[in-house]
């Protein structure tokens, strides 16, 4: 019997590599300092542009909280600086240029955003696999992956739209994507996806330095804690004028509903049903062992690219935590929407019978489903094909135990009827989480 306990998995190669090439640079002058100051990242960012019109002034209180745990708390090595500013870089570029489209085509902001279907749930409950099943039905819109990645068309975005030039972003996106694989191979496995595959719409509340995503990316617990505290409806109104400018970008229909997701939606639901207020809302659930399992592995195969000092049981106990404050927020807030808006679907009914429930999903909807039926089996049948290795994880590899989160979250669990079975496995097969 192997008595060692179990470890995450380390980091590539790759990304040791690019630090001491980074950290050699910046000895020799080649390669800038880390500058992760305010008013420096603002200034370069509208010298690149040779704009100044940040839109609403709201985020930069984020973006203070943001940067001030960055810098005290996340402990970045040399590449994660360096990435940091090359990130904040993009986000402020992209606010710059779409303040010009809003001015450029007043248009954009009067387009309806109707009855957008909104799904919530945790992270790793299957919120994407029911995400890109919906956004297969050629009735609804959908961002696609180089649109959360750079939601905002460059100013010569016009030549595009006539056919005189191809759009840069999905090339972009390609090789972004290609970076983060060399940096965790286990990218593909976790999430998969493509330039132009259905994505969430974090990359839209990034734009307003607000989201869970630098949870993930970065320990920035102050960062957290901060945003606990915080009403975010401005940032969900500039995702909104964000969603206007993709869809008229895509030179989309503005009567077909949006399809819409992200976990992030679970800590703000009051201020997601204040700028959406027609949403429909399709709540999922999962075993909370499975949940914390894996948003542990997610977040862990972040961090250990961007920091040298992380602790995989800080990890899981950070994790823990948020996903009962995830949890403990969205109840809150259900008690508040009318029962005929929402929906519940838990992870175990769409791995059993996945048709049945898209089923009862589109009766919700008042749709019929068999005009989708063939988009939604091409989908299954890519994703099969996009996920080249199964996505490994346990509890115990951040030390936790299965009975510990199954007291945490009883309470849920019996509630919303949720399937509860034994600890993770360390092998997990899943279409798309």
């Amino acid at each position: 019997m192997n008595d060692q306990p179990i470890q995450p998995p380390r980091r590539t190669r790759f990304i040791d590599v690019a630090d001491r090439v980074i950290r050699g640079g910046r000895r020799l002058g080649v390669v800038g300092p880390a500058q992760l100051d305010k008013h420096f990242l603002m200034d370069q960012a509208a010298a690149a542009t040779g704009l100044d019109d940040f839109g609403d002034r709201w985020f930069e209180r984020p973006f203070d909280a943001l940067l001030e745990s960055v810098k005290h708390e996340a402990r970045l090595n040399a590449a994660g600086d360096f990435s940091a500013m090359k990130q904040f870089h993009h986000v402020l570029r992209d606010r710059l240029y779409a303040q010009m489209w809003f001015k450029r085509h007043p248009e954009i902001l009067a387009r309806p955003l109707k009855n957008p279907v909104v799904i919530v749930g945790p992270m790793r409950s299957g919120t994407t696999r029911l995400h890109r099943l919906l956004a297969s039905d050629q009735r609804f819109a959908h961002l696609r992956s180089f649109e959360t990645i750079s939601p905002v068309p460059r100013p010569e975005f016009e030549d595009v739209l006539a056919g005189e030039k191809e759009d840069f972003r999905p090339k972009l996106a390609a090789r972004i994507m290609k970076v983060a694989r060399l940096a965790n191979p286990r990218t593909l496995s976790i999430h998969p996806t493509g330039p132009y595959e259905p994505e969430e719409e974090l990359g839209l509340l990034v734009a307003s330095m607000w989201s869970m995503k630098h949870d993930a990316q970065w320990h920035v617990p102050s960062y957290a804690q901060w945003c606990e505290g915080e009403n975010p409806v401005e940032a969900y109104r500039h995702m909104a004028n964000l969603l206007r400018l993709i869809g008229w970008s895509q030179q989309e229909s503005s009567l077909r509903p949006w399809i819409l997701k992200t976990p992030q939606h679970m800590l703000d639901l009051p201020a997601l049903l204040e700028v959406f207020p027609d949403a429909r809302l399709i709540f999922t659930h999962r075993d909370p062992k499975q949940v914390v399992g894996s948003a542990a592995s997610l977040a862990w195969n972040q961090t250990i690219i961007y920091s040298d000092h992380n602790d995989p049981a800080q990890t899981g106990r950070q994790w823990l935590g948020k996903t009962a404050t995830m949890i403990e927020r969205m109840r809150a807030a259900r008690d508040a929407i009318p029962r005929d808006r929402m929906i519940d679907v838990q992870y175990d009914d769409m791995e059993t019978d996945w048709r049945g429930t898209m089923e009862r999903v589109y009766r919700f909807l008042e749709l019929d489903m068999a005009p989708a039926v063939d988009g939604m089996q091409r989908f299954l049948d890519r994703s099969a094909r996009l996920k080249r290795r199964p996505h490994r994880y346990s509890l115990a590899e951040f030390g936790l135990r299965a009975d510990e989160v199954d007291e945490r979250f009883a309470d849920y669990t019996a509630t919303y009827g949720i399937p509860v079975e034994g600890p993770p496995a360390p092998l997990r097969r899943l279409v798309a989480e």
